[in-house]
């Protein structure tokens, strides 16, 4: 397997960042609507439920984009350190491709396999 060039790992570092800042503004906006809601407003049983499976998937939706966001910061210090682009298990060098299109992701494709069907 090829070493990751300079140009290529310039330009997966770009791409964290920019998943950084997407990401963080996202929970930013959704903030609101992961707030509890009130059962002092007066509306109706199905509108509260609307609202209560609302706020449910916003929340849902806001644990996986900070355990995302977490992978990127851990991929941000493993750049920092010369560490990134290989895997946390094996420690072979993870595919350009693969880093492409999930910069944030800590194994090669046969750990992430192998992780995926031991549980």
């Amino acid at each position: 397997m090829n070493e990751l060039n300079k140009q290529q790992l310039a330009e997966l570092h770009q791409d964290l960042l920019g998943l950084r800042k997407e990401l963080q503004e996202l929970l930013e906006n959704s903030s609101a609507g992961a707030q509890p809601v009130s059962l002092d407003e007066p509306i109706g049983r199905l509108s509260r439920m609307d609202a209560m499976q609302q706020q449910s998937m916003v929340q849902a939706n806001r644990r996986t984009t900070q355990i995302r966001l977490t992978r990127i910061e851990a991929a941000l210090r493993r750049h920092a350190s010369d560490e990134y682009g290989f895997c946390m298990g094996c420690e072979e060098e993870i595919g350009y491709a693969r880093l492409k299109a999930q910069p944030e992701a800590p194994f090669c494709i046969d750990c992430q396999s192998n992780k995926e069907t031991r549980g």
